[in-house]
């Protein structure tokens, strides 16, 4: 026990370019006292601008790199067994009259689409028809019950979305969160299988 290393990757770094990277910001470590400190400042990687904007560090690198340096270690991993590095590279903003024209698209769009869906679902005649249910009376334009209907499909639409512009109503995570999240592990694990060298092994290789 006195000789065994624990590392566990962590799942992804965020760097910037020419950033070095050292064990500690990679991976949690635990390890007797002597050698805690060394481990945790082993420079890992150089981040270069001939770098992508994604590299992968294998976990067998890692435990390479500490057997070399102590030989009489053991090293045993959890967790995770490739850390995603992604480098930061400055974006361009974005100009004014272009975020005008994207909001103006989406808006547009977005009420069309509600408009459309409403039209196949023959809205505005079941809402005439609750209407006559209860007064008796036939009104071409209930407003009665399309007003607060559309206050209703705005309200409904925060609740789902669990947003008002940044400030966030509870702590569980919109249904939109959610599948950002699992398109997110299903683009680190495409990543983590196309971009990992350790884990591709081609014929003509030596």
């Amino acid at each position: 026990m006195e000789n065994t290393v624990y590392i566990r990757m962590r799942n992804r770094v965020q760097v910037n370019v020419d950033d070095s990277l050292f064990l500690r910001d990679i991976a949690q470590i635990i390890s007797r006292e002597g050698i805690h400190q060394k481990l945790e400042r082993l420079p890992v990687y150089k981040v270069s601008a001939e770098d992508n904007n994604v590299i992968i560090l294998d976990v067998m690198r890692i435990i390479r790199m500490i057997t070399n340096l102590y030989p009489d270690t053991e090293v045993q991993a959890v967790g995770p067994t490739q850390t995603i590095i992604e480098v930061m590279y400055k974006k361009k903003r974005v100009s004014f009259p272009l975020f005008i024209m994207v909001w103006l698209l989406l808006f547009i769009g977005s009420a069309i689409t509600i408009m459309n869906f409403h039209e196949d679902v023959s809205m505005q005649a079941v809402q005439q028809r609750i209407y006559m249910m209860i007064t008796g009376k036939f009104e071409s334009k209930p407003l009665l019950f399309q007003i607060p209907y559309s206050f209703g499909l705005g309200l409904g639409m925060i609740l789902f979305f669990n947003h008002v512009f940044k400030k966030r109503l509870n702590e569980e995570p919109s249904p939109l969160e959610v599948e950002m999240f699992n398109y997110q592990q299903s683009l680190d694990q495409y990543v983590i299988i196309n971009e990992n060298k350790e884990s591709v092994k081609r014929l003509d290789d030596d």
